[in-house]
């Protein structure tokens, strides 16, 4: 077991909170989360693991690490530098798990200067801060998650390995190319200790319902139509989200500094047979009221603009150098994500009531 202290950036998103949950339950170490709060910032995720949103949130003019605490909550933004170097200075972490991002394609076609800055100003002041924390702090290590998309369009066949060439579409994952970069360049000219990985898509539970997984399931509750783009033909690598997050925390302990590690699930289902298996899946444990399929619902809509073909990625490394395996397919995991959905509405129908509820983005 060990007693490390982990600072995790946007661990009130969805695989950040994820991450934040696994490491308070699977080991001894403390967890700093420190996140802005946008948006798709939801700390009501953390609150299996403790924390009370009313009364847990610090701000950084204020932010102390309370004694016999694992769990701290720092909101602020990674583009701060005073604020991060506060926060490093105060909980002393041996290690970062920098997940904090604008991480939506759709709202990057909208609003593409936030993701800029997010996700190229804001690691690249965090990278800064780190580097000057790890000149005092040799064992300290940063790893930096990140998305397959960087790698651009697969054809029908062939998987990304981490020698594939980036070749982004959105700017989404222009952004993360860019950060992906930065990570390399502080380690190669600096020498900072860093980790990388580029994950498939995720699912599970907590997903803000944006997202393609959640959209549906909660669509198919309201009865309302599911969008599906284009001819559904899109493919896609679907992760368990505490796979990956058990393969973050692997790559932790035993990863090479220096080194990239692909995550996937050997999940490969088009976007069309994602929402028929949902479809079927809610038929099951929850039939309409009227005896029609959840099916019936589904429309078909005008084409994401760059809208990549194929993704999959070939998790190969991290499987044969780190001993690394998802415990969910696609069968199993989906029916947990839905039957999850059925079972708290406490945590998404504040959400779905005022934040988001379902409209389409990323129409320019």
């Amino acid at each position: 077991m060990t007693t490390r202290r982990f600072l995790v950036t946007g661990a009130a998103g969805f695989i950040g909170s994820a991450l934040a949950r696994l490491l308070l339950k699977e080991t001894e170490g403390d967890v700093l989360v420190v996140d802005k709060l946008t948006y798709a910032g939801v700390p009501e995720s953390l609150k299996e693991v403790g924390l009370d949103p009313a009364k847990d949130i610090q701000t950084s003019e204020a932010f102390a690490v309370s004694d016999g605490r694992r769990l701290h909550f720092l909101k602020a933004d990674i583009c701060d530098a005073a604020a991060m170097a506060k926060a490093f200075a105060a909980f002393r972490p041996d290690a970062v798990f920098h997940l904090a991002a604008e991480s939506h394609v759709d709202r990057s076609i909208d609003g593409p200067g936030e993701f800029v800055r997010t996700n190229v100003v804001g690691t690249a002041t965090l990278l800064q801060v780190a580097r000057d924390w790890w000149r005092e702090h040799p064992n300290f290590v940063f790893q930096h998650i990140s998305t397959d998309e960087v790698y651009g369009s697969l054809g029908p066949t062939g998987f990304f390995t981490e020698k594939t060439p980036y070749a982004p579409h959105s700017p989404y994952s222009a952004s993360k190319a860019a950060s992906d970069h930065l990570v390399r360049a502080w380690h190669d000219t600096y020498g900072l200790p860093t980790r990388l990985t580029n994950c498939s898509n995720n699912y599970g539970p907590y997903h803000f319902p944006e997202k393609l997984i959640p959209l549906v399931i909660l669509n198919c509750l309201d009865g309302k139509p599911l969008p599906v783009y284009g001819t559904g033909a899109n493919v896609r690598d679907w992760l368990y989200v505490e796979d990956h997050a058990r393969a973050l925390l692997l790559v932790n302990e035993k990863g090479r500094d220096g080194e990239t590690y692909n995550v996937g699930g050997h999940n490969e289902r088009t976007n069309l047979e994602v929402v028929r298996t949902i479809c079927a899946t809610l038929d099951e444990l929850r039939p309409r009221a009227d005896g029609t399929r959840y099916e019936s619902l589904i429309t078909y809509v005008a084409d994401r603009p760059g809208h990549d073909l194929r993704y999959a990625i070939d998790p190969s490394k991290l499987m044969n150098e780190l001993g690394w395996k998802p415990r969910e397919n696609f069968a199993s995991g989906i029916r947990k994500t839905v039957q999850w959905y059925l079972d708290n509405d406490w945590w998404w129908k504040p959400i779905h009531e005022g934040r988001y509820a379902g409209q389409r983005l990323g129409t320019c």
